[in-house]
């Protein structure tokens, strides 16, 4: 069975460029093509979803229990905090290798390889519990962080390849909610599972039980995937996605397009000012809440679940807006300064002295902060159509690590010479500076002019 669309689509074209080899010759503009959307796309998405939640939940596994890992292993804060950098730093080089291949080989080729590295990076931590293999914990954390290259750029070109044009931005935003729902795990179960107030035999036993919980689901998913994930559908989704598969992309040509388009330049500086700000939280949100509620290790937790459960309902809410209005540059621009009020609503309640506002006021911080990931990609993709997804979003995550890395170093360094006050007040002014960068982008809307004409 499948859904019948006719040419006459008027959605967003993020269907823009298509699976290459797995669609049908290109129409014509004069003739009436009917195209197919089929119902295994919502499996494709949904086990998409889980595969991208499983490698992100191990972002922050040992960085959200950073004062158990400390007493455990006998290392440093700030070396904890490197098992969540480490993500950031692996990216930056190998994205421009893992868009080339996800552009040649497409995507089930790209998601099985992520997914075997997910999983042979979560069982090296099984073995690593003994507190003499810290090391060897780092270095499967290494391994998942250098899968995530193959999970990034995935949403905008799965959306492509398998969804109509009237469901696309919807299906880029489920595919983001992958990332953000496994964050939210990160940040819900270790200080669940690991006892941070228990002896150290305590303490290694939950740390094996959560490395064994995690390395048993990515097995059991990479399975899912050799079974059920397919590159392509039979035919095209739409008119855009069948001429996208005649074109004959340059890797190479694409990546000097992108990075002499103005407005992509632009939005690179907005989009990871915004996103290194929130790793830059993230990464440090144990430290933050244990400030002003000692022993809040699973406050601590369940605050970080919070700004990503209100992120996944904002990315959801803002690609059925997208889908419905089209209107990319004033729902960015919304969005992003809605971001400010919200960090600023944060920095001013966190020493208040009850932590349930502190709660309250992080979700209005998630759910634009985290809430903006997929309408920056869509965006991206407005502003630089025909251009490959996969290669104009690993560009965009690759300037995401840059900063989050030096964000996450600039306000650890300030909590501890400043205080969170100052710490946090310099994160609202990067995010003010983000608004304005944001209001200089022109809305050219490419993939929308493409569809109109066709």
């Amino acid at each position: 069975m499948t859904d019948s669309k006719n040419l006459e689509v008027c959605g967003s074209v993020m269907d823009g460029v298509a699976e290459k080899g797995g669609v049908l010759d290109s129409p014509t503009k004069k003739t009436t093509v009917e195209y197919n959307v089929f119902p295994i796309r919502w499996l494709v998405l949904f086990i998409f979803v889980l595969y991208s939640a499983t490698n992100s939940m191990q972002w922050l596994q040992y960085s959200i229990i950073q004062d158990a890992v400390v007493k455990y292993y006998g290392v440093t804060s700030i070396t904890v905090y490197w098992t969540s950098m480490v993500y950031m730093i692996t990216y930056i080089p190998l994205i421009f290798p893992a868009s080339y291949l996800l552009d040649k080989t497409g995507l089930r080729i790209t998601t099985i390889i992520g997914s075997f590295g997910t999983c042979a990076g979560a069982w090296l931590k099984v073995f690593s519990v003994p507190q003499d293999l810290f090391w060897l914990g780092f270095t499967g954390q290494t391994v998942v962080a250098i899968s995530q290259v193959f999970i990034l750029n995935v949403p905008p070109r799965l959306a492509a390849v398998w969804f109509g044009a009237d469901q696309v931005s919807s299906a880029c935003s489920i595919g983001v909610f992958g990332n953000q729902l496994g964050v939210a795990l990160g940040f819900l179960l270790p200080p669940m599972i690991v006892r941070a107030q228990g002896t150290v035999e305590e303490i290694g036993a939950d740390l094996q039980f959560m490395f064994y919980l995690v390395a048993g689901i990515t097995s059991v998913l990479f399975v899912f995937i050799l079974l059920f994930f397919k590159a392509a559908p039979p035919s095209p989704p739409s008119a855009a996605a069948d001429f996208g598969s005649s074109l004959d992309s340059n890797f190479l040509k694409s990546i000097q397009k992108l990075l002499t388009n103005r407005n992509y330049i632009l939005l690179l500086i907005s989009y990871g000012l915004n996103v290194g700000v929130f790793y830059a939280i993230s990464t440090l949100l144990n430290e933050l809440v244990l400030t002003y509620y000692p022993g809040a290790n699973e406050d601590a937790g369940r605050i970080g679940l919070v700004i990503v459960v209100a992120g996944m309902i904002g990315s959801v809410v803002c690609g059925l807006i997208l889908d419905k209005t089209h209107r990319f540059k004033e729902t960015t621009l919304v969005v992003y300064a809605a971001s400010v009020v919200g960090m600023i609503i944060f920095t001013f309640t966190l020493d208040c002295g009850y932590i349930a506002v502190v709660y309250f006021s992080s979700i209005i911080l998630g759910f634009f902060m985290a809430g903006y990931l997929p309408v920056g990609f869509e965006f991206a993709s407005e502003v630089t159509y025909p251009e490959p997804e996969g290669t104009t979003s690993g560009i965009l995550n690759a300037c995401v690590q840059i900063f989050g890395i030096v964000l996450t170093l600039l306000f650890e360094w300030m909590l501890g010479a400043a205080g969170d006050r100052w710490a946090n007040l310099a994160l609202c002014a990067l995010l003010a500076l983000g608004t304005a960068v944001t209001a200089a982008i022109r809305p050219d809307l490419r993939r929308q002019a493409a569809q109109n004409k066709a």
